[in-house]
């Protein structure tokens, strides 16, 4: 039997761009570990990478088990309470989110060349509107925004749940997966895109493990490095 993770690459043209946007887009994951690295302190623990990378991608309430379990505090603290506590702490850090490199550049690039752009991202409403606050001009060249917690997104990441919502809500009706190109940072992101039949470049993070990168249909170190060229888009 074929193993269902193994994609072949997806080589028709591209015609529509979605973006992951927490680690690819805004530079958020930072604040996320400082603020988990303040909780596990208060229960003499300390963060380590290898949870971090399960992690990403995932739904909060999903992401908020794996923390608690795999850092051995669950039973000092629940997943549904390690949302509250770190609430307050996520508020005051994320209005202060910077642009990774190369983002701005791209989505005003493909903007303006005509391509229709859209977000799909794990993080909730609230969430988004405060990391967001900073950069409302850039985020209005999105067509659309699907969200964690968007009803019709049953399944987080690795699921190919959001990706497909997001296709289907393109002025032009359910466009074809691949016809779509994914711009990810998460390895379950890439997963879920992959699983969704789109082509996915992936920009992680530099700590993560080379194992992850090799279902994507390119990596770049930032998406400085993306040449549209390459991808029948509009060059710069």
């Amino acid at each position: 039997m074929a193993n269902p993770d193994k994609f072949l690459s997806i080589t028709k043209p591209i015609t529509h761009v979605i973006f992951d946007m927490d680690g690819l887009l805004l530079d958020t994951e930072k604040f996320c570990n400082e603020v988990q690295e303040i909780i596990l302190g208060r229960y003499n623990k300390s963060f380590d990478w290898n949870v971090k990378v399960k992690m990403l991608g995932k739904k909060a309430l999903e992401a908020a088990r794996i923390f608690v379990g795999e850092t051995g505090i669950s039973e000092f603290l629940s997943a549904e309470q390690f949302l509250i506590d770190r609430e307050d702490m996520l508020q005051a850090l994320f209005p202060k989110s910077e642009l990774m490199p190369g983002a701005g550049r791209l989505m005003r690039h493909l903007h303006a060349k005509g391509i229709p752009i859209c977000l799909a991202t794990s993080s909730h409403k609230r969430h988004f509107e405060v990391k967001t606050q900073r950069h409302r001009e850039l985020f209005s060249l999105l067509h659309h925004v699907v969200l964690g917690d968007d009803f019709e997104v049953k399944h987080g990441k690795p699921s190919p749940d959001i990706f497909l919502e997001a296709a289907k809500r393109f002025e032009d009706g359910q466009i074809d997966p691949c016809n779509i190109l994914v711009f990810e940072d998460s390895p379950s992101g890439v997963l879920a895109a992959k699983r969704a039949g789109m082509s996915v470049v992936m920009v992680p993070d530099p700590r993560l493990d080379k194992g992850f990168q090799k279902l994507p249909d390119k990596v770049l170190n930032s998406l400085l490095d993306f040449d549209p060229v390459e991808w029948g888009l509009p060059p710069f």
